[in-house]
């Protein structure tokens, strides 16, 4: 969405000092580097590219991933996959069920639009689905999801060979496994990931074995975050990886033990803020949680290991020295913030400030419409 609100944000061309606080800035170099540095994991895997875009929520970055390699991108909500396919990104999955008679209406007519592909997991799911695809006879690939351990959607393995045979009985394309572990994302040491995708593996092997004995073919397993994809990458099992956040890498990836030979993802995504009121053993910013999500705890100051965060509220942050550390900073100064989560961050903002040259003394490229913005349904 474009807002006359945009204008006074920043514009192309403004030098980074002019950008208007609180901003929500993408480093577009750091960015680049962040898509080439996967791009080139996947190619070098043999495994396919499906960008989560709830993390950016953008037509123009999704488009950017699939110049650079990705076969198309993920959603997790009908709404989303329309305003993206509205803006010319025509290849999209929705990795999530969808019920609704009205949703799954909207998702009909979207299929007939763009390849689509969406997630069942429940029999009922299957039979709704395809209800509505026979109203508008459009081609949609179906995924069954399982329950690889994280304990949110997902039929349990053994009966995925049941849901295949049903999809494919109702007329509909059986396209695979999703198998997701959200929770083993945020696991902060590396032996602890690995063991939580060992679990979701032995999950896909089940459910694999299941589909296997009835002769149902599955073509392909997809799946992995940004915490985990280099294990998914070398079970052999996954064929494809759904990773979101490591275009931006927010704090709470960053604080996970680096997975050994994992590309080194950059921090691309900060909200700028600047100093409003300032005492003596504190300094008040203009970016409270309205401008950052704090579900994944609060956002680290960029390049400031001698200032600590803390919450304001709704419109300040709260920023001390850490003890018998450097200054506080001066009324008026800027502080960049690394947001705790980024996909939800995105969500509170109309447009991202796009820079080139660095948050020193680099210039505003573009606005980008966070165009998904509030697509909840």
């Amino acid at each position: 969405m474009n807002t006359g609100r945009d204008r006074t944000i920043a514009q192309p061309g403004d030098p980074v000092d002019a950008i208007d606080t609180p901003a929500l800035v993408v480093d577009l170099d750091a960015m680049d580097r962040n898509l080439a540095a996967m791009a080139a994991f996947s190619l070098e895997r043999g495994v396919r590219l499906r960008p989560h875009a709830k993390t950016h929520k953008s037509a123009w970055i999704a488009r950017r991933q699939i110049e650079g390699g990705a076969v198309g991108v993920c959603v997790q909500k009908t709404s989303e996959a329309e305003a993206l396919a509205a803006l010319g990104v025509a290849d999209l999955y929705i990795s999530n069920e969808v019920v609704d008679a009205a949703k799954l209406a909207r998702v009909a007519a979207l299929a007939a639009r763009v390849r689509l592909a969406i997630a069942v997991d429940s029999v009922e799911g299957v039979d709704r689905l395809a209800a509505a695809m026979r109203a508008s006879r459009a081609p949609i690939d179906v995924f069954v999801e399982i329950d690889v351990g994280h304990g949110r959607c997902g039929a349990a393995p053994r009966d995925a060979a049941a849901l295949a045979r049903r999809i494919r009985d109702a007329g509909l394309r059986f396209a695979g496994l999703q198998a997701y572990q959200g929770r083993a994302q945020h696991l902060r040491g590396v032996q602890e990931r690995r063991a939580a995708i060992e679990v979701a593996a032995e999950a896909v092997r089940a459910a694999r074995a299941a589909l296997d004995a009835v002769r149902i073919d599955c073509a392909l397993v997809t799946g992995a975050g940004s915490g985990s994809f280099v294990l998914e990458a070398a079970s052999g099992l996954w064929g494809e990886l759904q990773c979101g956040s490591y275009v931006f890498m927010d704090r709470d990836y960053a604080d996970n033990e680096a997975m050994p030979d994992a590309p080194r993802f950059e921090h691309a995504l900060f909200v700028k803020s600047q100093v409003m009121s300032r005492h003596a053993d504190r300094a008040v910013i203009d970016a409270g949680h309205k401008s950052h999500a704090i579900d994944s705890g609060l956002p680290r100051i960029w390049r400031r290991d001698d200032l600590v965060f803390a919450n304001g509220g709704d419109e300040h942050g709260i920023v001390r020295a850490q003890e018998g550390q450097a200054r506080l900073p001066t009324l008026g100064e800027a502080l960049w913030l690394v947001p705790g989560h980024c996909d939800p961050t995105v969500n509170l903002h109309d447009t991202m400030v796009g820079v080139r040259g660095g948050l020193d003394r680099g210039v505003v490229e573009r606005l980008i419409a966070v165009d998904a913005r509030g697509a909840l349904g």
